[in-house]
């Protein structure tokens, strides 16, 4: 297969469908970790057109939904000073911290611009030589290398009004705390095929052994996950519980070896709170001591900041699975991407995003308004 239309054809998808159908005889709760194969299975309908007996639940697996409340008020914090340019992905301006967001800090006045890319907020500084330039780095392993790379260009490059503002997460102990929370329903994990281009799938044999699940690395398009869930409830039927890759065209088993070198140089592990979900002990990178003059953190003073997530956003069961976007009280009313009251509404990642967008306002289609594949 070498074009994207292939990995959408609707007829593959009734096979596998039919292929699912007759190997699963019980039922089984799968998990996916990642933000874009959430909007895939919501886009398409994945989930509902699968048998009864395989539930899919939305893990947390977007970026932007992940970086807790307090992250989010430091970036507000930075943002505000008058000697700062602070870029970020556009994604980011909207998500609400305490009492504003990014957008409000800049019709406030704040320098606050958009990027596509950590360098495209590097080459800002060098334009800047007498402003403050901070880059707001989130995200899974996907996003931290090129992060990583900006940060040591500008240390190479002796760039010192450059600061990136730190807020990357791991999958792995993110696996690791929902299968050891007394609420956990998982039975196996889809795991993101980019992450694991990236770190390879070196860290999952020890988590599926320990407990007893399967792990099938899986991409992004919507054959692509109905053949990750195939080989899982395969699995599950049969009582295995091995990784398995089922995204070969992009990952390979020791992933990017020059990426995790340049994390192992600028990064170090460290733990990390989770919007929602609290602290996961090693589920996250800050930047090393070498590299600490680059941290907007630590340059600004601001790691004292705390702060207390919303009661009445309830992300956090969302980001764990306990609950499905639409039966929180405030889905659709009183929370809309018009007036998010959590990062889950705002991100084009987020479960409550991808529900409200494609009308999964609680209600199930028929079967003959279902369709494989659109």
């Amino acid at each position: 297969m070498k074009y994207l239309e292939e990995f959408q054809n609707p007829e593959l998808a009734r096979r596998l469908l039919d292929e699912i159908r007759a190997t699963v005889t019980r039922p089984w709760a799968l998990m996916e970790v990642c933000g874009g194969q959430t909007h895939t299975i919501i886009r398409h309908g994945i989930d509902q057109l699968l048998p009864d007996e395989v539930e899919l639940i939305h893990g947390p697996g977007c970026p932007v939904c992940v970086t807790p409340l307090e992250v989010i008020d430091k970036a507000l914090e930075i943002a505000a000073r008058p000697d700062v340019i602070f870029c970020s992905f556009g994604d980011m301006l909207r998500v609400p911290g305490s009492d504003r967001d990014l957008f409000q800090v800049r019709s406030q006045g704040g320098d606050v611009r958009v990027v596509y890319s950590p360098l495209d907020a590097l080459k800002v500084a060098q334009q800047n030589p007498h402003r403050e330039v901070v880059f707001f780095g989130i995200g899974f392993e996907t996003t931290a290398p090129p992060n990583a790379m900006t940060v040591h260009q500008a240390r190479k490059l002796g760039i010192r009004n450059f600061s990136l503002l730190v807020s990357h997460v791991r999958v792995p102990p993110a696996i690791e705390a929902i299968m050891t929370s007394p609420s956990c329903r998982v039975q196996a994990f889809l795991a993101a095929g980019h992450v694991c281009s990236v770190m390879g799938m070196g860290e999952y044999p020890e988590l599926a052994d320990r407990f007893q699940v399967p792990i099938v690395v899986t991409g992004f398009e919507p054959l692509d996950i109905l053949e990750g869930i195939r080989r899982t409830v395969r699995q599950l039927e049969r009582g295995e519980h091995t990784v398995d890759n089922a995204y070969p065209r992009a990952v390979r088993s020791e992933g990017n070896p020059a990426a995790q070198a340049m994390l192992a140089d600028v990064f170090e592990v460290t733990d990390r709170s989770w919007r929602g979900i609290g602290t996961i002990p090693d589920s996250g990178w800050r930047l090393a001591e070498r590299y600490r003059d680059h941290d907007a953190e630590y340059r600004f003073s601001v790691g004292g900041i705390t702060t207390r997530e919303p009661a009445a956003c309830r992300s956090g069961e969302v980001l764990q699975g306990l609950i499905k976007p639409h039966e929180c009280e405030a889905f659709g009313t009183t929370c809309t991407p018009r007036s998010p009251l959590g990062a889950t509404m705002v991100s084009s990642e987020g479960a409550c995003a991808a529900y409200y967008l494609y009308r999964r306002l609680g209600i199930t289609p028929t079967p003959q308004e279902a369709s494989p594949v659109a």
